[in-house]
C-alpha cells in the first residue's frame, strides 16, 4: 500500500512541476519588421496619393509590373515588380542551396521559429489585419478570423504535434518478415512551390510556408497579382524571423508576377500547392507533368448549406448570414447554395431577410460597416450576371443589404448582400462558383431529396448540415460527396487544423492542414532492417538458392501455406513439410524420384 502512495505522491508532484513551469513564459525573441512603408499615416508621397483606374479584360494580366491599389477607395498603393522566367529560376536556386542546410536543422530550432513568428502576430494584429484590409477590401474582423485565428491554430498545432508526425513511424512487418524492422521515414521533398490566392493574403502565404519550412524544406510562394502589395509586406515578418534563428537567409522567397511567373515556378521546384480556379489548376496540372512533380490543388467550391426542419432558427440564420458574408469576395469557403425544408422555409427566409437588411458595406478601414469591398474589379459585373439569369427563370430578390459612403471611384467594387429565393438547379446561379454575397434558398421536401442536390454540382469542397437531432445531420453530412463537413456548425473544419483540408471533383485533391498536409511536404520512404542484427540475417532457403532445386517450387508452396493458411493445423502441417525440406542433405532428392517414377 505504501508502495502505491508513493507512486500517488510523486505524479501529483509532477503535475504541480508541470503546472508552475506552465506559469513561465518562454524566452522568445522579439522581431522588428519595417512598416515605414505600409502604414497609412496620411503622409505617403505625391505619387502614391492618386486614384487608380485598372485597365479592363486582359490587358491587366500581363506585363513588367503588378499595379497595386485599394479595391475599397482605389487609392493607388505602388507596383512590385512581375518576375520573367529567368528571374524566378534565380530565385528558386537561392532557396534550393540555402534548404539543403536548413533540411540538417533541429526541430527545437523549427519550433523557435513559429514561436517568434507566433510571438509578433499575436503583438501585431491590429497590423496584419489593416494591411489585408487595404489590399482586399475586407473588414477588420474578417480579417481577424480569416488570417489572425486560422494562422495562429495552425503555428500552435505544429507546435504541439508536428514534430511526433514527422518522426520515424513504426509499422508491423507481417509474418513473413517477422525476422524485420518496418518504418517509414519522412525527408524534406526539397523546394515546395506554392501559387496563392488573393482571398487571404496573409494565412495563404504563411499556410504552405509553415509546414514547408517545419518538415525541412524551403519554398518559394507566388501571390496573387491583386494582392501583391500586401504579400511583400508579410515577406519581411518571415525574412526577420529567420533572421532571428540564424537560418539561410534564402529559405523563403515570395514572387510576383502574372501566369509567366507561375509557370516558371512550376517547372523548377520539387511540389507545387496551388489555391486559385479550376481552370489554372488544370493548367499547373499540365506544366507539373513534364517533371512529374506531385501537385496539391485547393480549387473552386460550391458549398450546401443545410437547414433542417426542426433547428434553432435564429441561431441558424445568424449563422447563415456570416456564411454568405465570408463570400463576399474574401473568402472560397463560404456557403453559396442553401437548402431549407419547406415547412421552416418562410420563416427561414424572413430571418435571415431582416438580417441582411441590417447589413452595409462600405470602405472598412473609413466607418463602421458589416462588410467590405469585392477585391477584383469588374467582379460585380459577374455577380449580377448570375443574379439576372436566376430573375429570368423565375427567381426573385427578397433583401438587399444597403451601401455606405462610397467614394465615387469605387462604386463598382462594392456588391450588396442578396437574398433569393424560388431558385433551382437550371440557375447559373445554383451550378457556378459567384465568389460573392448572394443567398439563393431553395426548398426541399426529404433527406434523400436534399442530398441529391447536395450532390448535383461539379464542386465538392465542404458543406454544413443543420438539425435539432445530431444523428440525423451526422447521416446527411455523410452522403454528400465533399472534402469537408461542418455538423450543426459552419466553416469549423479549418478552424481545427489537425484535420486535412481540400475537396474532390472540381475543387481540387491533395490535402493541406492536417498529418496529410504536412506529410505531404515530404519523400516518404519506407525502410526495412533486420531486427536482430547481426545474430539473425535474410538467408536464402537452400531450395531456392541458385541453381534452384527441382524441389523449389514444392518448398514455396508449403512456406505460403505456412504462414497463410487459415486454420492453424494446415499451417503447421506445412511448416513440417518446409522444415523437412530445409533439413534434408539432398534437397532434390525425393522430389526427383517422384518425377521419374
Amino acid at each position: 500500500m505504501a508502495f502505491w502512495w508513493s507512486l500517488l505522491v510523486l505524479a501529483f508532484a509532477y503535475g504541480i512541476c508541470r503546472f508552475l513551469l506552465m506559469l513561465i513564459p518562454p524566452k522568445v525573441p522579439s522581431i522588428d519588421v519595417d512598416t515605414s512603408d505600409v502604414l497609412d499615416d496620411g503622409n505617403q508621397a505625391q505619387e502614391n496619393s492618386f486614384i487608380y483606374v485598372p485597365p479592363r479584360g486582359t490587358s491587366q494580366q500581363s506585363g513588367k509590373i503588378v499595379q497595386c491599389y485599394e479595391p475599397a477607395t482605389m487609392k493607388y498603393l505602388g507596383y512590385v515588380p512581375a518576375l520573367t522566367h529567368d528571374e524566378v529560376k534565380d530565385r528558386v536556386a537561392k532557396v534550393r542551396k540555402a534548404q539543403k542546410m536548413w533540411a540538417k536543422s533541429s526541430f527545437k530550432q523549427r519550433r523557435l521559429f513559429l514561436r517568434i513568428l507566433l510571438k509578433y502576430i499575436i503583438k501585431h494584429q491590429a497590423l496584419i489585419c489593416e494591411i489585408s484590409s487595404r489590399d482586399t477590401g475586407k473588414t477588420m474582423v474578417d480579417a481577424s478570423l480569416g488570417e489572425i485565428m486560422t494562422t495562429c491554430e495552425k503555428i500552435n498545432w505544429l507546435l504541439s504535434e508536428g514534430e511526433q508526425w514527422l518522426k520515424p513511424e513504426y509499422r508491423s512487418s507481417g509474418r513473413s518478415m517477422l525476422h524485420k524492422r518496418a518504418k517509414v521515414e519522412f525527408h524534406p521533398l526539397g523546394v515546395i512551390g506554392a501559387i496563392v490566392s488573393w482571398n487571404y493574403p496573409f494565412h495563404n502565404i504563411f499556410n504552405p510556408m509553415l509546414v514547408a519550412i517545419f518538415s525541412g524544406n524551403g519554398i518559394v510562394i507566388k501571390v496573387s497579382e491583386h494582392a501583391s502589395w500586401s504579400g511583400c509586406f508579410y515577406f519581411r515578418i518571415i525574412q526577420s524571423a529567420l533572421a532571428a534563428i540564424g537560418a539561410p537567409e534564402d529559405l523563403v522567397e515570395v514572387i510576383t508576377g502574372f501566369a509567366e511567373t507561375g509557370e516558371a515556378l512550376v517547372s523548377s521546384v520539387d511540389k507545387v500547392i496551388f489555391v486559385g480556379s479550376p481552370g489554372v489548376g488544370k493548367m499547373i496540372m499540365n506544366n507539373a507533368a513534364n517533371t512529374l512533380i506531385p501537385v496539391t490543388l485547393e480549387l473552386g467550391g460550391k458549398d450546401a448549406f443545410i437547414v433542417c426542419e426542426d433547428v434553432d432558427l435564429d441561431h441558424v440564420a445568424q449563422i447563415a448570414v456570416r456564411a454568405v458574408l465570408q463570400s463576399s469576395g474574401q473568402n472560397c469557403a463560404g456557403a453559396e447554395r442553401f437548402y431549407v425544408h419547406r415547412e421552416i422555409y418562410s420563416s427561414f427566409v424572413s430571418k435571415v431577410t431582416k438580417i441582411v437588411k441590417s447589413v452595409t458595406a462600405g470602405p472598412p478601414l473609413v466607418g463602421k460597416y458589416d462588410m467590405g469591398a469585392l477585391c477584383m474589379h469588374e467582379h460585380s459585373e459577374k455577380l449580377s450576371g448570375l443574379i439576372n439569369d436566376a430573375l429570368d427563370k423565375g427567381a426573385e430578390i427578397v433583401a438587399r443589404g444597403s451601401l455606405g459612403h462610397i467614394g465615387e471611384d469605387a462604386v463598382d467594387q462594392y456588391f450588396p448582400p442578396t437574398v433569393i429565393m424560388n431558385v433551382n438547379h437550371s440557375m447559373r446561379l445554383m451550378q457556378e462558383e459567384a465568389f460573392g454575397p448572394i443567398m439563393p434558398i431553395m426548398k426541399f421536401s426529404s433527406d434523400e431529396e436534399v442530398v441529391r442536390l447536395a450532390n448535383d454540382s461539379k464542386y465538392g469542397l465542404g458543406c454544413a448540415v443543420f438539425s435539432g437531432n445530431q444523428s440525423r445531420a451526422r447521416e446527411i453530412a455523410s452522403q454528400i460527396h465533399t472534402g469537408v463537413a461542418a455538423v450543426n456548425d459552419f466553416a469549423s473544419t479549418y478552424m481545427c487544423q489537425s484535420l486535412p483540408f481540400g475537396g474532390v471533383k472540381h475543387s481540387g485533391f491533395g490535402r493541406f492542414g492536417g498529418v496529410e498536409g504536412l506529410r505531404a511536404c515530404c519523400l516518404v520512404k519506407a525502410v526495412v532492417e533486420d531486427r536482430w542484427w547481426p545474430f539473425i540475417k535474410t538467408k536464402i532457403p537452400k531450395p531456392i538458392q541458385y541453381p534452384v532445386a527441382e524441389n523449389g517450387f514444392e518448398f514455396q508452396e508449403s512456406l505460403v501455406e505456412a504462414l497463410y493458411a487459415l486454420g492453424i493445423w494446415d499451417r503447421l502441417r506445412a511448416l513440417v513439410n518446409v522444415l523437412k525440406m530445409l533439413t534434408e542433405q539432398n534437397p532434390g532428392g525425393s522430389s526427383s524420384k517422384k518425377r521419374n517414377d
